[in-house]
């Protein structure tokens, strides 16, 4: 059973009610299963939200387990995305697992299209190796 995800505080909620609502939903949903999986899986511990470069971010700083994850609108504005620290190997594994499932900005980030439903198991899976990124590197 995963605990009741968090209402956003109010810096979190201002920036993303910046966006588009078609967008906003998305940034959203994205959210919804960042915090299901923290709650999930062992070794996570609490989640910290900030903001980072004015977006939504997620950190672990309990257990040190994971590499920060953000959310936000790419520069064209037309889809959403799921940010990774691009100096990881997660863009790598993510491809790895799952080849041709998703677009990637390079090595930085997930895009999604408004509309179109999340695949949500494999990013639950994703959004797992990211938060346990330091535990064990390699998926």
């Amino acid at each position: 059973m995963t605990k009741r995800v968090p209402s956003p505080p109010p810096d979190i909620k201002a920036a993303l009610g910046a966006h588009p609502v078609h967008l906003r939903k998305g940034l959203l949903a994205l959210r919804r299963l960042i915090f299901e999986t923290a709650a999930a899986t062992p070794g996570v511990g609490a989640l910290e939200e900030t903001l980072k470069w004015g977006q939504p971010a997620y950190l672990t700083p309990e257990t040190k387990s994971g590499s920060t994850i953000r959310l936000g609108v790419p520069k064209e504005g037309t889809s959403f995305a799921l940010y990774i620290h691009c100096q990881t190997r997660l863009a790598q594994m993510f491809r790895q697992h799952y080849p041709g499932l998703f677009t990637f900005e390079g090595n930085r980030a997930l895009h999604f299209k408004p509309g179109e439903p999340l695949p949500e198991e494999e990013l639950r899976h994703c959004i797992r190796m990211a938060l346990t990124y330091k535990l064990k590197k390699g998926g």
